[in-house]
């Protein structure tokens, strides 16, 4: 399937919705958390597919504002998941030149999540390959009203004008300011709605269902979607005989 890809016309963005991990454990007759352990392993292969692929961001949907409502126990470890395969995958991450980003609310998170996060990304910033970027404590309504409150704030200190605002100046508030929108996103496990992700940036975005569980997501899962993207005809509100080249 990897060769039927054409990489002149890879996205260069490709967002993830991983869902299905609870879903994943349930079948097994094990507990949630034994499901996100073993979402790591789908992290990584998609990560490797989509660097040799050539995508120059990937963007993992880790952790909702929502969800904080989780049973503390699930919460907690989930927190410390996230910094024990940080920690682990800092190496790796560096041999392949990869950068880590975050975007999200990360006042939030655990003072050690924090911490390792703040090491890996400072670790990682001269990296000059692709760039995953992990959605920790984010929602795109949160974002979006983020944006708004910083925007007011800027007016009423006449740093800005409400005659200035517009689609390139709106974005400079968000968390994404420095990141593409994303022209892929992929969802796992059968749910077919976009769940307060990304929801300024996807305006464009290329949607691909899955019903493979996350854990289970491997390599050939990533290729079929990049084909289903890639035998689209992406308009921007244009029709087709506008996209011939002369």
């Amino acid at each position: 399937m990897k060769e039927k890809i054409d990489l002149s016309r890879v996205p260069q963005h490709i967002a993830v919705i991983m869902d299905g991990n609870g879903r994943w454990a349930k079948k097994r007759g094990a507990a949630r958390v034994f499901g996100h352990r073993n979402a790591v392993k789908a992290v990584q292969e998609i990560s490797e597919a989509s660097a040799e692929l050539g995508v120059k961001y990937l963007t993992l949907y880790a952790f909702s504002t929502e969800n904080w409502n989780r049973p503390q126990e699930e919460v907690n470890a989930l927190m410390q998941l996230l910094v024990n395969t940080i920690e682990k995958e800092v190496p790796t991450l560096q041999k392949n030149n990869i950068r880590l980003m975050t975007i999200g609310n990360m006042e939030r998170l655990p003072s050690d999540c924090v911490k390792t996060l703040r090491k890996a990304i400072a670790d990682t910033a001269n990296n000059t390959g692709m760039t995953v970027v992990l959605a920790l404590s984010y929602s795109g309504r949160w974002e979006i009203l983020n944006a708004v409150k910083a925007m007011a704030a800027d007016i009423e200190a006449k740093r800005l004008s409400s005659d200035d605002i517009n689609d390139e100046r709106f974005n400079y508030y968000l968390n994404t300011y420095n990141i593409p929108d994303p022209e892929l996103i992929i969802r796992t496990s059968g749910e077919m709605r976009i769940s307060n992700f990304l929801l300024w940036q996807l305006a464009y975005s290329e949607l691909f269902f899955t019903d493979i569980l996350w854990p289970d997501f491997r390599k050939e899962h990533l290729y079929e979607a990049v084909l289903s993207y890639q035998s689209r005809e992406r308009r921007f509100g244009k029709i087709s005989e506008q996209l011939v080249q002369p």
